[in-house]
């Protein structure tokens, strides 16, 4: 079957997962990100001279963090404040999110070497 633009725009594409942080005391839905989202991402993270790793996890889980109807969380300007929470329980939600979204180890590995 070949796709209108209608059936394209109204399809629900953007999974997410519920993942248990008791180091915050409940539950938090990590949803994969909008094109634009990643291709902002993408922009800030690789598009200069030097990948940007300050706050990488951070800034990813960010993008990803959702509430019951799939708005963000967090904006832009409040990455630090989560990037201010615990490395492990921040770790285990940008794991879900890195799996969501296909944000390859490479990618991981070559901007952790930096």
């Amino acid at each position: 079957m070949l796709l209108g633009k209608a059936q394209i725009l109204q399809a629900q594409d953007r999974r997410h997962q519920d993942v248990a942080v008791p180091e915050w005391g409940g539950m938090v839905r990590v949803a994969m990100m909008s094109a634009s989202d990643r291709d902002r991402w993408e922009q800030d993270t690789y598009g200069g001279d030097t990948p940007k790793v300050e706050d990488f996890r951070a800034r990813f889980v960010g993008l990803c963090l959702v509430d019951e109807q799939g708005a963000r969380l967090f904006s832009d300007g409040e990455v630090a404040q989560l990037g201010a929470k615990s490395a492990a329980a921040l770790d285990r939600v940008f794991r879900v999110a890195q799996t969501l979204n296909a944000l390859g180890e490479a990618a991981i590995g070559e901007l952790e070497k930096n």
